[in-house]
């Protein structure tokens, strides 16, 4: 397995380095010392396993794996015990180690790793046109009008209507935001607010807590931050 070590401490990244060479089917691709780092390091190149340490400048490893899009496998490394129950919330997370690391509990974690690994299908992330359909009706007026799912780049809530935001047209509709929300792909459209649908591939830009689309600029909840966070590709 790929694997890579984030942790700004010098010393503890030696330590790991050390009992990943005494294991055959591990091979160290990079080390760092900060989050930051790690994340354009990612977004070029494909690992297995990341040996993540829980406290560090700037990004907690929590606020770290909350990045990820597609996040492998990944071993908190930390003198804290109090993040443990937290710590496996997540599913990427297969285990916990606590400095000083020891040998026989280092090969214990790695095998869980490689269990995950197994487990894991080739089908994750395998989504096509196939797999929902490409537009939806809406009744206007008695009339029955096709939207082109792919053409939509917000969806708004403003109490019992909702208005659908395409390139071509925007629309009203009598309906509710979890009706619509129900129809849109999640590959495509993310919930980023209460009143707020968006299809991420529209966006273009992103500051503090809103987006930029066409000339709309939508708000970004705190709790949705994270996900959208994630969804997208960070340089």
């Amino acid at each position: 397995m790929n694997c890579i070590i984030i942790d700004d401490e010098k010393l503890a990244r030696t330590i790991i380095k050390t009992l990943c060479d005494e294991i055959d089917s591990l091979q160290i691709v990079g080390e760092f010392s900060n989050a930051m780092q790690a994340i354009k390091y990612l977004n070029e190149h494909e690992v297995d396993l990341i040996f993540l340490d829980i406290h560090m400048p700037d990004f907690t490893g929590f606020d770290f794996v909350k990045t990820l899009r597609n996040p492998p496998s990944v071993v908190l490394t930390t003198s804290d015990p109090k993040f443990a129950i937290e710590a496996f919330q997540y599913e990427c997370i297969v285990d916990y180690l606590l400095k000083p690391i020891e040998a026989d509990r280092f090969k214990i974690a790695i095998k869980k790793a490689e269990k995950q690994q197994l487990l894991a299908t080739k089908t994750e992330e395998v989504t096509t046109d196939a797999s929902y359909e490409n537009d939806f009706y809406i009744n206007i007026d008695r009339r029955l009008i096709k939207i082109d799912i792919p053409s939509i780049y917000l969806v708004e809530a403003k109490g019992d209507y909702i208005h659908i935001k395409t390139e071509d047209k925007n629309y009203t509709v009598h309906s509710t935001l979890k009706k619509i929300e129900e129809k849109l792909p999640d590959t495509l459209f993310l919930k980023i607010h209460r009143s707020y649908i968006i299809n991420v591939k529209k966006i273009i830009d992103i500051e503090d807590n809103s987006v930029l689309i066409k000339k709309d600029v939508i708000p970004v909840s705190r709790s949705k931050r994270p996900e959208l966070m994630k969804r997208l590709d960070l340089l």
